[in-house]
Protein backbone atom coordinates (compact mmCIF):
# COMPACT_ATOMS: atom_id res chain seq x y z
CA UNK A 1 0.00 0.00 0.00
CA UNK A 2 1.42 3.62 -0.83
CA UNK A 3 2.82 5.83 1.52
CA UNK A 4 2.03 9.38 2.09
CA UNK A 5 5.02 10.20 0.24
CA UNK A 6 4.00 7.98 -2.27
CA UNK A 7 0.64 9.94 -2.97
CA UNK A 8 2.89 13.22 -2.91
CA UNK A 9 5.37 11.93 -5.06
CA UNK A 10 2.77 11.16 -7.58
CA UNK A 11 0.92 14.70 -6.93
CA UNK A 12 3.73 16.13 -7.64
CA UNK A 13 5.59 14.67 -10.49
CA UNK A 14 2.58 13.27 -13.01
CA UNK A 15 1.86 15.39 -15.51
CA UNK A 16 -1.93 16.41 -16.15
CA UNK A 17 -4.42 14.03 -17.75
CA UNK A 18 -5.77 17.35 -19.65
CA UNK A 19 -1.77 17.27 -21.14
CA UNK A 20 -3.47 14.64 -23.31
CA UNK A 21 -6.27 15.83 -24.75
CA UNK A 22 -5.91 16.23 -28.83
CA UNK A 23 -7.92 19.52 -28.25
CA UNK A 24 -5.55 21.36 -26.05
CA UNK A 25 -2.58 19.81 -28.01
CA UNK A 26 -4.17 21.13 -31.04
CA UNK A 27 -3.93 17.64 -32.63
CA UNK A 28 -6.11 16.54 -35.89
CA UNK A 29 -9.62 14.88 -34.13
CA UNK A 30 -10.43 12.28 -37.68
CA UNK A 31 -13.30 10.99 -35.46
CA UNK A 32 -15.37 10.67 -31.58
CA UNK A 33 -14.04 7.02 -31.80
CA UNK A 34 -10.15 7.52 -32.53
CA UNK A 35 -10.04 10.49 -29.84
CA UNK A 36 -10.99 8.47 -27.62
CA UNK A 37 -8.85 5.76 -28.03
CA UNK A 38 -5.77 8.76 -28.16
CA UNK A 39 -6.79 9.74 -25.22
CA UNK A 40 -7.25 6.86 -23.29
CA UNK A 41 -3.86 5.66 -24.47
CA UNK A 42 -2.57 9.07 -22.86
CA UNK A 43 -4.07 8.34 -19.77
CA UNK A 44 -3.44 4.98 -19.09
CA UNK A 45 0.38 5.94 -19.73
CA UNK A 46 -0.19 8.77 -16.91
CA UNK A 47 -1.69 5.89 -14.60
CA UNK A 48 1.20 3.67 -15.25
CA UNK A 49 3.68 6.50 -14.49
CA UNK A 50 1.86 7.10 -11.13
CA UNK A 51 2.07 3.76 -10.51
CA UNK A 52 6.23 3.27 -10.69
CA UNK A 53 6.42 6.93 -8.63
CA UNK A 54 4.05 6.29 -6.10
CA UNK A 55 4.38 2.70 -4.99
CA UNK A 56 7.07 1.79 -2.35
CA UNK A 57 8.05 -1.10 -4.25
CA UNK A 58 8.80 -2.26 -7.74
CA UNK A 59 6.39 -5.15 -7.26
CA UNK A 60 3.80 -3.34 -5.93
CA UNK A 61 3.97 -1.29 -8.71
CA UNK A 62 3.58 -3.97 -11.23
CA UNK A 63 0.45 -5.27 -9.03
CA UNK A 64 -0.94 -2.27 -10.21
CA UNK A 65 0.47 -2.34 -13.71
CA UNK A 66 -0.90 -5.53 -14.08
CA UNK A 67 -4.73 -4.82 -13.43
CA UNK A 68 -4.91 -2.65 -16.43
CA UNK A 69 -6.80 -4.26 -19.18
CA UNK A 70 -4.35 -6.07 -21.43
CA UNK A 71 -5.30 -3.87 -24.79
CA UNK A 72 -3.75 -0.64 -22.79
CA UNK A 73 -1.26 -2.46 -20.55
CA UNK A 74 1.91 -1.93 -22.92
CA UNK A 75 1.02 1.76 -22.38
CA UNK A 76 0.90 1.87 -19.06
CA UNK A 77 4.51 0.00 -18.61
CA UNK A 78 5.86 2.95 -20.75
CA UNK A 79 4.33 5.23 -18.33
CA UNK A 80 6.19 3.20 -15.78
CA UNK A 81 9.28 3.29 -17.42
CA UNK A 82 9.29 7.21 -17.73
CA UNK A 83 8.27 6.74 -13.83
CA UNK A 84 10.99 4.73 -12.85
CA UNK A 85 13.20 7.08 -14.04
CA UNK A 86 12.25 9.87 -12.56
CA UNK A 87 11.44 7.76 -9.40
CA UNK A 88 15.31 6.86 -9.29
CA UNK A 89 16.56 10.67 -9.66
CA UNK A 90 15.00 11.24 -6.52
CA UNK A 91 17.16 11.80 -3.54
CA UNK A 92 17.20 8.93 -1.78
CA UNK A 93 15.84 6.28 -4.19
CA UNK A 94 16.93 3.96 -6.51
CA UNK A 95 16.53 0.74 -8.24
CA UNK A 96 12.79 1.11 -9.53
CA UNK A 97 14.33 0.83 -13.02
CA UNK A 98 16.29 -2.04 -13.19
CA UNK A 99 13.94 -3.71 -10.92
CA UNK A 100 10.85 -3.09 -13.66
CA UNK A 101 13.51 -4.19 -16.20
CA UNK A 102 14.20 -8.15 -14.29
CA UNK A 103 10.46 -8.20 -12.84
CA UNK A 104 6.93 -8.38 -15.02
CA UNK A 105 8.47 -5.37 -17.21
CA UNK A 106 10.92 -8.01 -18.54
CA UNK A 107 8.08 -8.71 -20.81
CA UNK A 108 7.23 -5.33 -21.92
CA UNK A 109 10.90 -4.07 -22.13
CA UNK A 110 10.83 -2.18 -25.24
CA UNK A 111 7.50 0.14 -23.93
CA UNK A 112 9.82 0.00 -20.96
CA UNK A 113 13.00 1.39 -23.10
CA UNK A 114 10.83 4.10 -24.61
CA UNK A 115 9.19 5.05 -21.65
CA UNK A 116 13.42 6.17 -20.23
CA UNK A 117 13.58 8.01 -23.34
CA UNK A 118 10.30 9.84 -22.21
CA UNK A 119 11.66 10.37 -18.85
CA UNK A 120 14.97 11.81 -20.14
CA UNK A 121 12.85 14.74 -22.29
CA UNK A 122 11.93 16.23 -18.98
CA UNK A 123 15.27 15.67 -16.82
CA UNK A 124 18.15 17.71 -17.32
CA UNK A 125 20.95 15.96 -18.37
CA UNK A 126 23.09 15.40 -15.39
CA UNK A 127 19.62 13.06 -13.91
CA UNK A 128 19.88 10.86 -17.00
CA UNK A 129 20.31 7.65 -16.06
CA UNK A 130 23.31 5.80 -17.50
CA UNK A 131 22.37 4.23 -20.76
CA UNK A 132 25.98 2.49 -20.85
CA UNK A 133 24.00 -0.13 -18.68
CA UNK A 134 21.17 -0.64 -21.17
CA UNK A 135 21.22 -3.13 -23.77
CA UNK A 136 23.34 -2.18 -26.48
CA UNK A 137 20.28 -3.06 -29.11
CA UNK A 138 16.99 -2.08 -27.51
CA UNK A 139 18.96 0.92 -25.86
CA UNK A 140 17.95 2.77 -29.17
CA UNK A 141 14.43 2.29 -28.27
CA UNK A 142 15.08 5.02 -25.28
CA UNK A 143 15.95 7.64 -28.43
CA UNK A 144 12.25 6.52 -30.25
CA UNK A 145 10.72 7.46 -26.48
CA UNK A 146 12.80 10.76 -26.66
CA UNK A 147 11.53 11.98 -30.18
CA UNK A 148 7.68 10.82 -29.07
CA UNK A 149 8.10 12.86 -26.52
CA UNK A 150 9.67 16.28 -28.37
CA UNK A 151 6.81 15.72 -31.32
CA UNK A 152 4.03 14.81 -28.13
CA UNK A 153 5.01 18.04 -26.28
CA UNK A 154 6.77 20.25 -28.74
CA UNK A 155 4.91 19.86 -31.71
CA UNK A 156 5.61 23.35 -33.11
CA UNK A 157 9.21 22.74 -33.15
CA UNK A 158 9.11 19.08 -33.86
CA UNK A 159 6.21 18.70 -36.42
CA UNK A 160 4.86 21.96 -37.53
CA UNK A 161 8.39 23.28 -38.59
CA UNK A 162 9.57 20.11 -40.40
CA UNK A 163 13.02 21.64 -41.41
CA UNK A 164 13.97 22.54 -38.37
CA UNK A 165 17.23 20.52 -36.78
CA UNK A 166 17.72 19.52 -33.05
CA UNK A 167 21.10 18.87 -31.87
CA UNK A 168 21.30 15.73 -29.58
CA UNK A 169 24.23 14.01 -28.10
CA UNK A 170 24.56 10.63 -25.59
CA UNK A 171 26.56 8.13 -24.72
CA UNK A 172 24.38 5.45 -25.95
CA UNK A 173 25.90 5.44 -29.72
CA UNK A 174 26.64 7.61 -32.41
CA UNK A 175 25.28 10.84 -32.83
CA UNK A 176 24.89 10.39 -36.65
CA UNK A 177 22.07 7.31 -35.76
CA UNK A 178 20.76 8.95 -32.76
CA UNK A 179 18.65 11.72 -35.29
CA UNK A 180 17.24 9.14 -37.00
CA UNK A 181 16.11 6.92 -33.77
CA UNK A 182 14.61 10.13 -32.69
CA UNK A 183 12.92 10.51 -36.33
CA UNK A 184 11.93 6.94 -35.76
CA UNK A 185 9.81 8.25 -32.08
CA UNK A 186 8.94 11.35 -34.26
CA UNK A 187 6.99 9.31 -36.68
CA UNK A 188 5.17 7.25 -33.85
CA UNK A 189 4.19 10.55 -32.40
CA UNK A 190 2.65 11.44 -36.10
CA UNK A 191 0.45 9.17 -35.97
CA UNK A 192 -1.08 10.98 -32.61
CA UNK A 193 -0.64 14.36 -34.18
CA UNK A 194 -2.25 13.49 -37.46
CA UNK A 195 -5.46 11.81 -35.07
CA UNK A 196 -4.97 8.15 -36.94
CA UNK A 197 -5.79 10.15 -39.73
CA UNK A 198 -4.04 8.07 -42.63
CA UNK A 199 -3.55 11.04 -45.50
CA UNK A 200 -3.72 13.96 -42.50
CA UNK A 201 -0.39 11.64 -41.14
CA UNK A 202 1.00 11.25 -44.52
CA UNK A 203 0.62 14.61 -45.28
CA UNK A 204 2.54 15.73 -42.38
CA UNK A 205 5.09 13.03 -42.90
CA UNK A 206 5.72 14.51 -46.23
CA UNK A 207 7.01 18.19 -45.11
CA UNK A 208 9.65 16.58 -43.63
CA UNK A 209 13.10 16.57 -45.74
CA UNK A 210 12.90 13.59 -47.97
CA UNK A 211 15.95 11.56 -46.34
CA UNK A 212 13.80 11.19 -43.14
CA UNK A 213 11.00 9.86 -44.48
CA UNK A 214 11.69 6.43 -44.50
CA UNK A 215 12.12 6.54 -40.47
CA UNK A 216 9.04 8.50 -39.52
CA UNK A 217 7.13 6.20 -41.61
CA UNK A 218 8.57 3.16 -39.78
CA UNK A 219 7.62 5.17 -36.42
CA UNK A 220 4.08 5.36 -37.82
CA UNK A 221 3.50 1.77 -38.71
CA UNK A 222 4.65 0.56 -35.06
CA UNK A 223 2.04 3.52 -33.63
CA UNK A 224 -1.04 2.30 -36.54
CA UNK A 225 -0.18 -1.33 -35.17
CA UNK A 226 0.28 -1.11 -31.48
CA UNK A 227 -2.14 1.89 -30.87
CA UNK A 228 -4.78 1.17 -34.05
CA UNK A 229 -7.81 3.57 -34.47
CA UNK A 230 -8.04 3.06 -38.34
CA UNK A 231 -9.87 0.16 -40.48
CA UNK A 232 -8.81 -1.89 -43.15
CA UNK A 233 -9.76 0.66 -45.77
CA UNK A 234 -7.46 2.94 -43.61
CA UNK A 235 -4.51 0.88 -43.49
CA UNK A 236 -4.76 0.07 -47.06
CA UNK A 237 -4.47 4.10 -47.81
CA UNK A 238 -1.54 4.41 -45.38
CA UNK A 239 0.26 1.62 -46.98
CA UNK A 240 -0.38 3.00 -50.41
CA UNK A 241 1.03 6.81 -49.33
CA UNK A 242 4.32 5.45 -47.74
CA UNK A 243 5.08 4.59 -51.77
CA UNK A 244 9.23 3.68 -51.91
CA UNK A 245 9.11 3.11 -48.10
CA UNK A 246 6.17 0.57 -48.00
CA UNK A 247 8.81 -1.94 -46.22
CA UNK A 248 10.10 0.23 -43.62
CA UNK A 249 5.85 0.78 -42.73
CA UNK A 250 5.93 -2.62 -42.61
CA UNK A 251 9.20 -2.89 -40.42
CA UNK A 252 7.65 -1.13 -37.70
CA UNK A 253 4.08 -2.59 -38.15
CA UNK A 254 6.21 -6.12 -36.89
CA UNK A 255 8.19 -4.51 -34.10
CA UNK A 256 4.41 -3.41 -32.95
CA UNK A 257 3.49 -7.27 -33.54
CA UNK A 258 6.24 -8.63 -31.46
CA UNK A 259 5.98 -6.15 -28.60
CA UNK A 260 2.03 -7.35 -27.67
CA UNK A 261 3.46 -10.78 -28.83
CA UNK A 262 6.27 -10.98 -26.17
CA UNK A 263 3.31 -9.48 -23.39
CA UNK A 264 0.76 -11.62 -24.40
CA UNK A 265 -1.29 -8.76 -25.43
CA UNK A 266 -2.08 -9.59 -29.04
CA UNK A 267 -5.67 -7.60 -30.06
CA UNK A 268 -8.10 -8.17 -33.07
CA UNK A 269 -6.42 -5.06 -34.42
CA UNK A 270 -3.43 -6.36 -34.42
CA UNK A 271 -4.03 -9.14 -36.37
CA UNK A 272 -5.83 -6.89 -38.48
CA UNK A 273 -2.71 -4.09 -38.92
CA UNK A 274 0.13 -6.83 -39.90
CA UNK A 275 -2.27 -8.69 -42.41
CA UNK A 276 -2.29 -5.07 -44.06
CA UNK A 277 1.02 -3.52 -43.08
CA UNK A 278 3.14 -6.56 -43.36
CA UNK A 279 1.14 -9.38 -45.36
CA UNK A 280 1.00 -11.73 -42.53
CA UNK A 281 -0.01 -12.43 -39.42
CA UNK A 282 1.46 -11.08 -36.00
CA UNK A 283 3.01 -14.62 -35.07
CA UNK A 284 5.06 -14.19 -38.19
CA UNK A 285 5.79 -10.93 -38.42
CA UNK A 286 6.89 -10.86 -34.43
CA UNK A 287 8.73 -14.24 -35.58
CA UNK A 288 11.06 -12.14 -37.93
CA UNK A 289 12.17 -9.88 -35.56
CA UNK A 290 13.20 -12.34 -33.32
CA UNK A 291 14.58 -14.55 -35.74
CA UNK A 292 16.44 -11.75 -37.32
CA UNK A 293 17.67 -9.94 -33.82
CA UNK A 294 21.53 -9.67 -34.01
CA UNK A 295 23.29 -11.91 -31.53
CA UNK A 296 26.90 -9.74 -32.13
CA UNK A 297 27.85 -5.94 -32.14
CA UNK A 298 27.59 -3.06 -34.77
CA UNK A 299 28.83 -3.81 -37.93
CA UNK A 300 31.11 -1.66 -40.14
CA UNK A 301 29.68 1.72 -38.11
CA UNK A 302 26.36 0.53 -38.87
CA UNK A 303 24.48 0.05 -35.04
CA UNK A 304 23.37 -3.48 -34.94
CA UNK A 305 19.97 -2.07 -34.65
CA UNK A 306 19.70 -0.33 -37.80
CA UNK A 307 20.95 -3.74 -39.46
CA UNK A 308 18.14 -5.40 -37.71
CA UNK A 309 15.37 -3.59 -38.87
CA UNK A 310 16.59 -3.67 -42.68
CA UNK A 311 16.90 -7.67 -42.25
CA UNK A 312 13.19 -7.61 -41.29
CA UNK A 313 12.03 -5.25 -44.06
CA UNK A 314 13.87 -7.44 -46.15
CA UNK A 315 12.09 -10.34 -44.39
CA UNK A 316 8.32 -8.97 -44.26
CA UNK A 317 8.89 -8.00 -48.61
CA UNK A 318 10.08 -11.68 -48.80
CA UNK A 319 6.74 -12.55 -47.33
CA UNK A 320 4.54 -9.97 -48.44
CA UNK A 321 5.68 -9.31 -51.76
CA UNK A 322 5.36 -5.56 -51.68
CA UNK A 323 5.76 -3.55 -54.79
CA UNK A 324 9.51 -3.47 -56.83
CA UNK A 325 11.97 -0.89 -55.84
CA UNK A 326 10.30 -0.61 -52.10
CA UNK A 327 13.31 1.00 -49.92
CA UNK A 328 14.82 -0.98 -47.64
Amino acid sequence: MSTIFGVLRRRILTPSTSETELEKRGFHRKSPQAQEQLERIGRVFLEGYGYAVEARSTAEAEEMLETVPRTYRGFAYEGAGMGAVVHDALPGHSGRLEGLLTGEGRHHIYMVYIGIGWAMARLPKFLWPDVRKTDPLLRWLILDGYGFHQAYFRTDEYVRTPDAEHRFSWAGGPDAYSARAIDQGIGRALWFVGGTDPDFVANLIAAYPAHRHGDLYAGAGLAATYAGAADEEELRRFAERAGEHRLRLAQGSAFAAEARRRADTVIEHTHLATRVLCGTTPERAAQVCIDRMPAVGDQGGVPAYEVWRRDIAADIAALSTPQKGADL
